[in-house]
């Protein structure tokens, strides 16, 4: 599959009380066979102040004892392999020959800062005030020099989740070197809303020029500035297609609506109630009053009058009377009409193509059953955002973007030449269809289209992206359904609830698809569902392949049925591990931990909020947790069988309860992940490394297209970790670790 970037080294020194800790990448291009520890292939020469040290063959990592913070180290790589040799010479690859020197981290201790520019703050139109503090990041090689950039969103303290009434401050993007230099800021503009559903931004290098690029989501009015040494070298807005400067658009223009304005925005929907096409069609109740269950008093079409009187006894009465929750005399800060644009930029911030977003939101959320439920939440269903990059020929990434998963699903897939996006299939399910658009539950439907109508209802917060069918083109997991790389449909997950009734998955919060089972073929996917008593199961594991639910097996190897409990609640989240080394296969748990094989274990269930590769045995870490941080999130490292192993001082998490980092990503050293932080005054970023010795040797996993890939869409929505291709654990076969 193909190649994600040529990366340099990445070595790190790190000083430690026993001496100076080094960590280095090595690189699939690099691999020719399988150790019982690891990986053999290149070997290493360890170089203090010019002078070799050591010689590593068992693993990239090396603790020199006699080292102090002002030694300068490199590392060289040698085979004994000549054909090796010569093959990663012929790569052109970075990853032969000396790497670039370093010293110990500044800090003195296991982290690097990166030092950033917080935006400044302002004050809504309601005169609210906010402030900036650092959110979801993603990386790539922008500049081409084989060194990660650090791309971090800037979430204003008054973000809103899509359900949430509000005005925002605007979203920014910024792009920085490791040592802080700032290369672009992005402005969002007024009419991209902040808030974890709004924007993702997928780092990669589409069009394999060795320089990665960023694709968006814009809108009039998003505006970039780009640096060089601390200087502002230009500014300018995005450009805005033909048609639509012509129909008078500008990057001016505001968007974002007032409670006076969506007064307004109903009054106009009201009076054109009979020239709706669900109306037409004979779908949706010809009245309003019909739809609100009250005696039919106006004559239609409504004038403006009769349409605003009937839009006050909606928002004061009908609206009040389904939730008290309903307050939409105060509903503002959204955008619910104007253009909607997809952007991708270059590494070094340059705008390359901006073209329509794919899929228009039609209306206000209104087909999209924003009205129907008790709470009315207009805006809500229809933008709800996702993203994804998957190497969907096998050979070069494409960029997916998504819109909807509750009531309708679509997605577009688009490959991107180095000026042109390149359209290579749209999905789009359809609206599920309502009697009442203001009074029903369309989530249980499917939607009108006969092929895609199966994906309406079955999405998640977040999506997943690996090659289940093993035909070496990427899928994507969208939550209980599985798209095939051409665009068909490979399945979309349906089971039977306890009284026989055939229903779909649905819809949750926390998905997990990895080689779960080592002792299956492919994929497997562990997730949770929120539908309570109409979804089969509240959690399940099931085949990636198929999105069948997996048959337990008890102790003697029995069936003991399928691996999935029924459940009246939304269980929120799940997580995936090896958190027990004496356990085979990675542990799933909920409430309670549960064995790959389905069998229940006494272990007490840890976080669900993140996970991470930490440790130097393979196995598995969470992140934070009550039992140790008493609800406030900092970023600890903790698991069942080493305790504490990181507690990070004077640094937060993300996203409220969800406790996400920034980032946990293979950033540099060997092939252990990495955790971003923000610190508490937003100052900087803070990169912690694992500075304890492993015995094994591992390529990075950033040359897995399954882990590269998962780390650019790791900062969707609800941020969910990301596996690699290959079973990981500390019982893991090294054999079956692809080598091309």
């Amino acid at each position: 599959m193909g190649k994600s970037e040529d990366l340099k080294r990445g070595l790190v020194a790190v000083k430690t009380n026993t001496g100076i800790f080094l960590s280095w990448r090595l690189f699939k291009s690099e691999v020719n066979g399988y150790t019982k520890t690891g990986l053999s292939g290149a070997d290493f020469k360890v170089y203090r102040d010019g002078e070799l040290i050591a010689t590593v063959k068992d693993s990239s990592n090396y603790l020199d004892t006699k080292g102090d913070e002002n030694s300068r180290y490199y590392v060289e790589s040698y085979y004994e392999d000549e054909s090796l040799e010569e093959k990663v010479k012929a790569l052109n690859t970075r990853a032969y020959g000396k790497s670039e020197e370093v010293s110990a981290f500044k800090s003195g201790e296991n982290y690097i800062d990166i030092p950033v520019m917080r935006p400044q703050g302002g004050v809504t139109p309601a005169g609210e005030k906010f402030e900036y503090t650092l959110n979801d990041m993603s990386v790539g090689d922008v500049d081409g020099d084989g060194e990660y950039e650090y791309i971090v969103k800037w979430d204003p303290t008054n973000s809103h989740d899509v359900s949430i009434k509000g005005y925002t401050g605007r979203c920014i993007l910024d792009c920085y070197r490791l040592d802080g230099e700032l290369l672009w800021r992005l402005d969002m503009g007024p009419n991209i809303r902040a808030g974890a559903h709004y924007t993702q931004f997928m780092v990669f290098d589409f069009d394999g020029d060795g320089k990665a690029e960023m694709a968006v989501k814009t809108a009039p009015g998003t505006k970039m500035t780009r640096y060089s040494g601390g200087k502002e070298i230009s500014s300018s807005y995005i450009t805005l297609p033909d048609k639509d400067v012509k129909k008078g658009v500008t990057n001016q223009d505001n968007y974002v609506a007032s409670a006076s304005d969506y007064r307004e925005h109903l009054v106009k929907m009201f009076m054109g109630w009979k020239e709706h096409t669900e109306v037409k069609k004979g779908n949706w109740p010809g009245t309003l009053e019909e739809c609100f269950d009250i005696p039919v008093k106006y004559e239609y079409p409504l004038s403006k009058d009769d349409a605003a009187e009937l839009v006050d006894f909606f928002i004061n009465d009908y609206a009040r009377k389904r939730s008290q929750k309903n307050e939409l005399d105060k509903f503002e800060g959204f955008i619910y009409e104007g253009p909607e644009y997809l952007t991708m930029f270059s590494g070094d911030g340059r705008e390359l193509s901006t073209i329509d977003y794919p899929f228009k939101r039609g209306d206000d959320g209104l087909m999209w059953g924003d009205y129907c439920m008790p709470r009315i939440e207009p805006c809500n269903r229809v933008d709800r955002f996702l993203a994804g990059v998957a190497f969907l020929d096998g050979k070069r990434p494409s960029l997916v973007m998504c819109r909807g998963y509750y009531t309708r699903t679509t997605l577009a897939a688009y490959n991107f030449d180095g000026r042109n996006f390149i359209p290579l299939w749209q999905i789009d399910s359809g609206h599920v269809p309502m009697k009442n658009p203001f009074n029903d539950n369309p989530h249980a439907g499917v939607g009108t289209d006969p092929v895609y109508g199966v994906l309406a209802g079955q999405g998640n917060h977040s999506l997943a992206v690996a090659d289940v069918d093993g035909d070496g083109r990427q899928e994507i997991i969208y939550g209980a359904a599985c798209i095939d790389d051409d665009g068909s449909v490979l399945y979309s997950s349906y089971d039977y609830l306890p009284d026989g009734t055939y229903a779909k998955m649905g819809h949750g919060d926390s998905m997990h698809v990895a080689h779960i089972d080592p002792d299956r073929e492919g994929f497997q996917i562990f997730n949770v569902f929120e539908g309570a008593e109409v979804a089969p199961y509240g959690y399940a594991l099931r085949d990636a392949a198929t999105g069948e639910v997996i048959r337990g097996v008890d102790a003697d190897g029995n069936d003991t049925g399928k691996f999935g409990v029924f459940a009246t609640t939304d269980l929120g989240r799940c997580m995936i591990g090896d958190i027990d080394p004496n356990v085979r296969g990675l542990q799933c748990w909920v409430n309670d931990v549960y064995s790959c094989k389905g069998q229940k274990l006494s272990h007490k269930a840890p976080s669900t909020n993140q996970a991470i590769r930490w440790a130097a045995d393979l196995s598995t870490q969470v992140i934070d947790g009550a039992d140790y941080l008493k609800g406030v999130h900092r970023g600890v490292i903790n698991d069942i069988t080493h305790g504490v192993m990181l507690e990070p001082k004077g640094t937060l998490t993300n996203n409220g309860t969800k406790g996400n980092p920034c980032l946990v990503a293979d950033l540099f050293g060997d092939f252990r992940e990495e955790i971003v932080l923000r610190l508490e005054d937003n100052s900087a970023l803070r990169i912690y490394t694992n500075a304890e010795i492993t015995e094994h040797k591992l390529y990075t996993p950033m040359d897995d297209p399954m882990y590269r890939t998962g780390i650019a869409w790791q900062n969707n929505c609800y941020n969910q970790t990301c596996y690699t291709s290959y079973y990981y654990a500390s019982d893991m076969d090294f054999s079956k670790v692809p080598l091309e």
